[in-house]
């Protein structure tokens, strides 16, 4: 099951939303202002991520800007509190499923939460001749094929 992390009037959560939903991918959304995350789900996304904390928090967040608090000085547990009491300082949409992790929309990386099977399907069948290449078939055929 995908599940994304989103806030009211993050633009790049509502394309995140728009392409699950065109593809028919279920998903359950997460408002970081509404649902208050638990200690093991900041832990979950903390190791889920490549590069730990940089990856899902914004350095140039209103918090952390006006607080002058070091991050890199935290130890887990702080962070995952600060986290708790300051869900604004994470980045966002955060988009994972059992595989893949994802922050921010970047419409090129998106693909990875479409199933496998579709994707081949996908890129066996679209041709020239298909009347939606120009939309989607021009994003898969490498260049130069």
């Amino acid at each position: 099951m995908i599940v994304i992390y989103t806030s009211p009037g993050c633009a790049s959560c509502r394309k995140v939303k728009v392409w699950l939903k065109e593809k028919n991918l279920p998903f359950i959304e997460k408002n970081i202002f509404k649902t208050l995350l638990n200690d093991n789900e900041i832990k979950h996304l903390l190791m889920r991520s490549e590069n730990g904390s940089d990856d899902i928090i914004s350095k140039r967040s209103k918090v952390l800007q006006e607080s002058g608090i070091s991050i890199d000085d935290m130890s887990t547990d702080q962070l995952i509190q600060f986290i708790k009491q300051n869900p604004s300082v994470l980045k966002r949409p955060i988009i994972l499923n059992e595989t893949n992790f994802q922050v921010g929309y970047d419409e090129e990386e998106i693909g990875i939460f479409e199933p496998h099977d579709l994707r081949r399907i996908a890129e066996k069948n679209c041709t020239s001749e298909c009347p939606n290449f120009n939309a989607c078939g021009t994003v898969r055929t490498p260049a130069g094929s």
